[in-house]
């Protein structure tokens, strides 16, 4: 495939995935997600050991791209739970991808973005790197990452940053367990790298079982969380509320909620 939307290298042992639409804040796009599956396969079908996920330029990843916000209120009842399953589908991806990864924040971690970071087994995080779950602000539900984000945080935690949606920093990310290290934007790429690297010095055999086993833990459990948070997911969309949300943001004004 000729990827377009993110680049996908390999050295030492080290696979790199960054996000490459530095225009457009690496915002998800459809074509983005379709090349995030072929990347990961290919990843995972190669000889590297560690995957890295990063984003070119001044963010990480944004959320969802503009120009598919203008036609996802247009869409059909099984389109809506389509994209549902397949955003699922590709946190699952990431979070039982079988090798260590390592999320390298560099910028703004937002929606569907915050998400990819919070599903790595590493998430490192620049000094400048900001962090939000924001999807209550446009109308949207949380669902998919809640089911991971609560495994990680706690309840309590959790249920802050999803119903608030606020947008928090790269330390407080830390103090909740959401991020492992916080270092300047210098440092970023380097320490990511030097993480890989002495991943690389344990067995590779051990490090696939061990994730392997750690996904089993999960299974099950995630199995039925994610079937709930996909029609959640998908039932939203069906909303006025969800609707408003989005245009209200597109059109960047207050949004003017009837609770329906």
């Amino acid at each position: 495939m000729d990827l377009k939307t993110i680049l996908l290298t390999e050295s030492d042992r080290i696979a790199t995935l960054t996000f490459n639409r530095p225009e457009k804040r690496n915002a998800i796009s459809y074509e983005l997600i379709e090349e995030m599956f072929f990347a990961l396969t290919a990843a995972e079908r190669s000889d590297v050991e560690v995957l890295i996920i990063t984003g070119a330029g001044m963010a990480f990843c944004s959320g969802m791209d503009l120009d598919n916000l203008r036609t996802i209120t247009s869409r059909s009842p099984a389109q809506t739970l389509a994209d549902s399953e397949t955003m699922a589908k590709l946190f699952r991806a990431i979070y039982e991808f079988p090798r260590p990864t390592i999320a390298a924040v560099n910028g703004a971690a937002m929606g569907g973005g915050c998400g990819i970071a919070t599903l790595c087994d590493f998430t490192i995080a620049s000094e400048e790197a900001k962090f939000g779950y924001t999807e209550v602000k446009i109308g949207f539900v949380p669902a998919i990452v809640s089911t991971f984000l609560i495994r990680q945080v706690g309840e309590k935690r959790a249920r802050d940053l999803l119903l608030t949606g606020r947008i928090f920093s790269a330390e407080e990310a830390k103090q909740f367990g959401i991020v492992n290290d916080v270092v300047s934007g210098e440092q970023l790429m380097e320490w990511a790298r030097e993480l890989a690297g002495t991943l690389t010095q344990s067995s590779a055999a051990s490090l696939l079982a061990t994730k392997r086993l750690l996904s089993a833990f999960a299974k099950d459990a995630l199995d039925r969380h994610i079937a709930l948070a996909v029609e959640e997911n998908a039932r939203i969309r069906s909303t006025d509320d969800f609707r408003e949300g989005i245009t209200a943001f597109l059109e960047k004004r207050k949004p003017h909620w009837s609770g329906k």
